[in-house]
C-alpha cells in the first residue's frame, strides 16, 4: 500500500492516468461507432438500390449538387434530406431543374417511379433523414380529423397557400402552389422536409397524427361541391367583390346610357 501510495504522489502519474482515460474513452467510442445503426444497416440490406441511385445521381444530379450531393454553388447539399425531399421534389418533377434561380414549379416528372425510388434510396444512405411515405401508408381517412386538420391549416398554411388551399402569391417573385389535386404523399413530405420557401413543420410543431388531420382537410376541400355555383377560384371576396363591383357598376352605367338615350 505504501508503494502504490507513492506512485499516486509521483508527477508522472497525473499525465499517465489522462493518457489512459482518454485512450479508453476513444476505444470504447469507436466500440461504439462500429456497432451498425439502422441507417446503415439500410443502406447496406438495399445496396443494389443505392448503387443504382448512385449511377443515376451521378448522371442527372451530380453536375449541380456535386459528386457526393455536398451541393455546390447553385444547388444545396442533399445530404441528410432524406428520401422524402427526394420522392417530393423528383416525383412532383420539380428536379431537376433548368434554372436554378427560379422557383421549381410542379411538372410531369422526368424520371419513373423506378429510378425516383433508387435515387431516393441513394441519398438516404448518404445520412439519415425523413422517409418517404406512400399513399396507402397515411391513414387519413381513418386517423385523421377533417375539423381539427382545417384549424390547423389556417392557422400554419393559409397565409400563404389561401384559406382554400388555392395558393397564392409570395414576396420576391415567389408564389405558394395551390394543394388542389396534389397526392397525399407528397404534401407529408413537403411538411416534413419544408421545400424552398416553405418552414419545415417537424412532430414537436405539427404531429403526425395533426399532419393527417390537415392532409384530410385539404382532401376533402378538394372534392368538395359548390353549393353555391361558379368558385371565382376560391378566393375569397376579392374576386366576389371585384365581380360585383364590375356588374354593379357596368349595369348602371348601361342604365344611365339608356336613360340619357331614351331622354335625347
Amino acid at each position: 500500500m505504501k508503494r502504490m501510495w507513492t506512485y499516486r504522489r509521483s508527477k508522472i502519474a497525473a499525465p499517465i492516468l489522462m493518457v489512459a482515460a482518454l485512450f479508453t474513452l476513444s476505444a470504447a467510442f469507436g466500440v461504439a461507432s462500429a456497432i451498425p445503426n439502422k441507417q446503415t444497416v439500410m443502406g447496406t440490406a438495399t445496396s443494389p438500390l443505392v448503387s443504382q441511385g448512385k449511377e443515376v445521381f451521378l448522371r442527372g444530379c451530380s453536375s449541380c449538387h456535386g459528386l457526393n450531393a455536398e451541393g455546390g454553388g447553385i444547388a444545396p447539399s442533399l445530404i441528410g434530406v432524406g428520401a422524402a425531399a427526394v420522392d417530393f421534389q423528383v416525383g412532383t418533377g420539380r428536379m431537376p431543374l433548368a434554372d436554378m434561380s427560379q422557383q421549381a414549379m410542379r411538372k410531369k416528372p422526368l424520371y419513373s417511379p423506378a429510378e425516383t425510388a433508387v435515387l431516393a434510396a441513394y441519398i438516404s444512405s448518404l445520412a439519415p433523414g425523413p422517409a418517404a411515405v406512400t399513399n396507402a401508408s397515411l391513414t387519413f381517412e381513418r386517423d385523421g380529423n377533417s375539423a381539427e386538420g382545417g384549424q390547423l391549416f389556417r392557422t400554419n398554411c393559409a397565409m400563404c397557400h389561401n384559406f382554400a388551399g388555392q395558393g397564392g402569391a409570395l414576396t420576391g417573385g415567389k408564389y405558394a402552389p395551390s394543394l388542389m389535386g396534389v397526392e397525399p404523399k407528397y404534401i407529408y413530405e413537403a411538411m416534413v422536409t419544408g421545400p424552398q420557401s416553405m418552414p419545415k413543420f417537424t412532430n414537436a410543431t405539427i404531429s403526425a397524427k395533426e399532419k393527417l388531420s390537415v392532409i384530410k382537410w385539404i382532401q376533402d376541400a378538394n372534392h368538395e361541391q359548390n353549393q353555391g355555383g361558379a368558385s371565382l377560384g376560391r378566393t375569397g371576396p376579392v374576386t366576389e367583390g371585384l365581380l360585383v363591383w364590375t356588374l354593379g357598376i357596368g349595369l348602371l352605367i348601361g342604365i344611365a346610357v339608356w336613360l340619357t338615350t331614351k331622354a335625347k
